[in-house]
């Protein structure tokens, strides 16, 4: 019968156990780039309004799309023959070519239509009710439900809209302009959920890419009015189209689809809200636009209840 050592634990390890790793700052400088990313994407999709405005006057919004997302996808086309990430297959090609549509296509071209009839301000105000319309969804069709701070967020925020259309309009700003920026808003959401579903499986470079391409494909009935206005087009308004297709579409949503892919869709989307602000700094002071006392108390109330919305629930007592 063998003998047991009783100065000895049973249950100590061997001296050949290997001792656990200690945590590593990995996962903490993992955060930090999804963050500076973050950043990133917010400065570059507010300068988007500022130059959409800029070159308002020499390009139609639809030849203005088409270009910006050719030029896009020339841009991710040369970032992913370098990379050569994995194409998506079946069904999540078919979301990200629905996110193509929705975002790239749509939502540009709508939001083109918009900063004809507002500044760029209260668009970039009305656009970022987005974050609150994918809330909705998500409590919809996610089964997320409504919990009381949606709730409340969302009639903070219509009343935001209310204000706006009723007496926050300026010289560069009417009530077309606001049902198009609530528009834009709409296709933003919908491009937002569809594409969180769709990065469970795709490579996000693929989806950013395929989708810019899908974008500016379905925009290819304004091609030849885009030949005509570009030949005739003064040379800023042309490079500030290059401007748009190259960092707020192909940097940007390559960032935007990085932080997405690692994050949930309605904290990424919130992320969002800080735009307005930039936007309504950098048309003072590069466009000379600011909205209305009562446009700017509107776009608050937005993005007040847009805020609230996405406040955590508190967990009941006893």
């Amino acid at each position: 019968m063998p003998t047991t050592d009783l100065t000895q634990p049973t249950n100590a390890p061997t001296p050949s156990t290997p001792t656990p790793p200690t945590p590593t700052t990995a996962a903490p400088t993992n955060r930090w780039k999804v963050l500076a990313a973050m950043l990133v994407v917010l400065v570059l999709w507010a300068s988007a309004f500022i130059a959409i405005r800029f070159v308002g006057d020499d390009l139609s919004p639809g030849p203005l799309a088409l270009g910006r997302q050719v030029v896009g996808t020339a841009a991710l086309v040369v970032v992913a023959l370098i990379r050569r990430p994995p194409l998506p297959r079946g069904r999540t090609l078919a979301l990200v070519a629905l996110y193509g549509v929705l975002w790239f296509a749509g939502y540009t071209l709508v939001l083109n239509l918009a900063e004809r009839h507002l500044d760029a301000g209260t668009a970039a105000m009305l656009v970022n009710v987005a974050p609150l319309i994918v809330a909705v969804a998500a409590g919809a069709f996610l089964k997320e439900g409504f919990p009381r701070s949606l709730v409340v967020g969302m009639l903070v925020a219509f009343a935001g809209v209310v204000l706006i259309a009723t007496g926050g309009v300026g010289n560069h700003a009417d009530v077309l302009g606001i049902v198009l920026g609530l528009l834009a808003a709409l296709l933003y959401a919908l491009g937002v959920l569809v594409q969180k579903v769709a990065l469970r499986d795709a490579d996000a470079l693929s989806a950013t890419w395929l989708g810019c391409a899908v974008g500016a494909a379905a925009l290819l009935p304004f091609a030849p009015q885009a030949v005509g206005e570009l030949g005739s087009a003064p040379a800023p308004a042309v490079w500030a189209m290059v401007y748009l297709g190259i960092f707020p579409s192909a940097v940007a949503f390559l960032l935007w689809a990085y932080v997405l892919k690692r994050s949930p869709a309605g904290v990424t989307a919130s992320a969002t809200l800080a735009v307005p602000a930039i936007v309504v700094i950098l048309g003072w002071v590069l466009l000379g636009e600011l909205p209305t006392t009562l446009g700017m108390v509107g776009g608050a109330l937005c993005l007040i209840g847009v805020a609230w919305s996405r406040r955590p629930a508190r967990p009941r007592r006893g």
